[in-house]
């Protein structure tokens, strides 16, 4: 009697660890998948919106996104589409010098929105940027203008950089793609020349003069950045060909001349 219920706790013992072993077994091959991106979490709303509409209204109008940068149905398209574009350079991030700082789309910048700067694709492109070094990548959105600085294709926040890898290195080399533009790329939009960055004021307002001799018809505007000055023209009806021209020729004694889209 003794002896059966001793061989009934052996078969009990080795099905339990055989259950364990497959339990392990499995978890360890669920760690081991990529885990589809995540959304940004939702944030509370705020009157930004209701304070903005009060003012006049912008000369380029403000291009809304969805909250957090991206939406599922982003992560959708991007997964079911082929990019449109594609360009590869170094990108860094970035985040806003005061509180409420408004980024080039119109709405609040937001370090924790998916989203990134880009110099000249339209306002609101989707595109999805993977770290060539590490393979990380993430889908954003582009909401903002920069970097001018050259030899950098994109600026991007802090919860982009987090999510592809770079914020702890602060630069990469990436691939961004392309997948949706709601303005086509190659014509169209409207164009100005960004010049500096400037360390004096008096010397982007000598410059500032000079354009506006030279381009007659052009809007030129100096204004102050973040510890430095810049100048930006825009040529007569924002037009992209006069803004790449006048690119060209440009040689400032400081800094350097960035074709940009406002649009």
């Amino acid at each position: 009697m003794q002896a059966g219920w001793q061989w009934k706790n052996v078969r009990w013992v080795l099905a339990a660890a055989l259950l364990a072993g497959a339990a392990g077994c499995g978890h360890k091959e669920q760690r081991s998948r990529v885990q589809p991106q995540e959304l940004p979490p939702a944030q509370p709303a705020s009157n930004a919106g209701q304070a903005s509409s009060q003012k006049s209204p912008a000369r380029i109008p403000e291009t809304d996104l969805p909250a957090g940068g991206v939406s599922a149905e982003d992560l959708r398209y991007v997964a079911t589409h082929r990019p449109i574009l594609s360009e590869i350079g170094l990108a860094t991030w970035y985040t806003a010098p005061y509180k409420g700082r408004k980024a080039a789309n119109g709405e609040v910048f937001d370090d924790r929105a998916m989203t990134a700067a880009h110099r000249t694709l339209p306002m609101g492109s989707l595109i999805m940027v993977t770290n060539l070094e590490t393979g990380q990548r993430a889908a954003m959105r582009v909401s903002d203008r920069g970097p001018f600085v050259e030899g950098r294709i994109l600026d991007l926040t802090i919860a982009s950089a987090k999510a592809t890898g770079i914020y702890t290195t602060g630069s990469a080399r990436v691939r961004m793609d392309v997948y949706e533009t709601p303005k086509p790329i190659a014509t169209g939009g409207r164009w100005c020349v960004q010049i500096g960055a400037f360390h004096s004021e008096s010397a982007a307002i000598r410059l500032k003069k000079q354009l506006a001799r030279k381009y007659e018809g052009a809007s030129v505007m100096e204004f102050p950045g973040e510890k430095s000055y810049w100048v930006r023209i825009r040529p007569q009806g924002d037009d992209r060909e006069m803004a790449e021209s006048i690119a060209s020729h440009l040689r400032p004694a400081e800094g350097k001349a960035y074709l940009t889209r406002l649009d």
